[in-house]
């Protein structure tokens, strides 16, 4: 499979995260579904710096080291599959603040996990991967624009306290491919796994 054709299906940052998920001597068997999975797991993380980035206000830097558990995967014969599971640690720790309204702990994670992905060359935030974003920025803003105006209706729908409609236009944008996932700074919307 050549990475010319897979970026025209994946994301370049997703194709990144899928190949450090095994180890680098190990044999990696191509699979849609393995892919689909990257980019689930690679969402989980970029939904995780979004959040937080929102509730700090500004762009959280990475912390000035690693945490040493994610050193010594690293240390130990470049243990990318092992880093990345400390990562993903991070970030359901992270969220777990985030759920107990714990702003400061939700940072101090964001912090760290910037400074792993800085290491792996993953970090969303990270200017490298601000092309791929702003290739579709001007279609987010229109898409956004339209899937506002319908939270609203959902949104409506609620405070009326018609639940049947309120889950059915849910239900409709996720299968049109979109998350919703209610907070207490009102509704967002994602993009779906493939």
């Amino acid at each position: 499979v050549l990475v010319s054709e897979m970026v025209k299906k994946w994301r370049p940052v997703v194709l990144r995260y899928y190949l450090g998920t095994p180890h680098y001597r190990s044999t990696i068997e191509y699979s849609e579904e393995s892919l689909r999975e990257a980019e689930s797991a690679y969402a989980r993380i970029e939904g995780f710096v979004q959040r937080v980035t929102e509730l700090a206000g500004h762009a959280v830097e990475p912390a000035a080291e690693v945490p040493p558990a994610f050193a010594e995967a690293m240390d130990d014969d470049l243990g990318v599959p092992q880093a990345l599971a400390i990562v993903h640690t991070t970030v359901r720790q992270g969220n777990s603040a985030l759920a107990a309204d714990d702003k400061d702990a939700a940072v101090a994670r964001l912090a760290e996990v910037r400074a792993m992905l800085g290491v792996l060359g993953l970090d969303p935030l990270d200017t490298h991967w601000a092309g791929e974003q702003e290739q579709g920025e001007d279609l987010r803003g229109v898409v956004d624009s339209l899937v506002r105006l319908v939270l609203d209706q959902r949104e409506a729908a609620r405070a009326r306290k018609d639940w049947a409609t309120a889950d059915a236009i849910r239900d409709q944008l996720g299968q049109s491919g979109l998350v919703i996932e209610d907070s207490p700074q009102g509704p967002r919307w994602t993009l779906g796994p493939r």
